[in-house]
């Protein structure tokens, strides 16, 4: 009888490199949001890949950066903090580079100095000519003894299974951490947080995204009528200036009602439940707070 493998493995990368994305194609599901802008993954989100012979624990890590603050300073240590306590690290890069840049090499430097066994991902082949990718391959084989090098396009979900079976490969027999029905670490409060969030990200302006926090107030279910589930929940956006408050609410309430019309057409899909966003649609003073 094969022996049944588990462990934990932490996914690195850059800003805007598609660590949410291949996370997401990991496990099947969406546990991290996604937006095109820095410091979309703020804290350490866990996915859980279950099989019959195998169970992985993927951890995806704030994009690594020049920090500004100290929110950006706690981001980046999150992300390195974490090598010490995994089994493997994926280190995902940009296809499209030409070098190892500036962001790259300090996440690099950091791997060789944990010794810890890592797969390097190449994202977005889709996007280069072969010669391009295997000479970004020899560039960083030169640097360190990868376990394995894989090309990917996470947002195609090509080369996906190469990730998984190269993982197998490493981790070592173990038992089942999680339920076997359990993708995510992440309560459906949070995750909800995470889905407004992602849908601000979307839709405002970049000097506002980043200086908001969102604060699922109540969360419950409960039947209509007519004997649908559905979910009521109560949102708040803080917002660090009082200048943004206006922008997030939008004319007339338009913007906040198109943040909540897309977060819950998300939480439907991910529920299989309906749902109803009752300080978002109806309570725009309370929804965005100067904090």
């Amino acid at each position: 009888m094969e022996e049944f493998k588990s462990g934990f493995v932490t996914l690195v990368g850059r800003t805007n490199v598609g660590k949410s994305t291949l996370l997401n194609a990991l496990v099947k599901e969406k546990v991290a949001i996604t937006a095109n802008k820095v410091q979309t993954t703020r804290t350490a989100i866990k996915a859980i890949i279950n099989d019959d012979k195998y169970q992985i624990i993927v951890t995806d890590t704030p994009g690594i950066h020049k920090p500004k603050n100290k929110l950006g300073e706690t981001m980046v240590d999150t992300a390195f903090t974490m090598f010490s306590e995994v089994d493997v690290i994926l280190f995902l890069i940009d296809a499209t580079s030409n070098e190892i840049g500036r962001g790259d090499r300090r996440i690099l430097d950091k791997i060789i100095e944990s010794q810890k066994p890592c797969i390097l991902i190449i994202n977005k082949i889709d996007l280069v000519q072969k010669d391009k990718l295997l000479n970004l391959i020899k560039i960083y084989s030169d640097e360190y003894d990868f376990k394995a090098v894989i090309p990917v396009s996470a947002f195609k979900k090509n080369g996906i299974e190469n990730i998984i079976c190269e993982l197998t490969k490493i981790l070592p027999k173990g038992p089942k951490y999680y339920s076997e029905y359990e993708y995510t670490d992440q309560t459906m409060r949070q995750m909800a947080e995470e889905i407004i969030r992602e849908k601000a990200l979307k839709f405002l302006n970049d000097e506002v995204p980043h200086g908001i926090y969102v604060e699922v107030e109540k969360f419950k279910d409960r039947k209509t009528t007519k004997g649908e589930d559905i979910y009521d929940i109560d949102a708040i956006i803080y917002c660090i200036r009082e200048s943004h408050k206006g922008i997030i609410i939008g004319k007339g309430g338009n913007l906040l009602k198109k943040i909540a019309t897309c977060a819950r057409k998300d939480m439907e899909e991910m529920t299989r439940h309906k749902g109803e966003f009752k300080s978002l649609g109806k309570s725009q003073r309370r929804l965005a707070r100067k904090r």
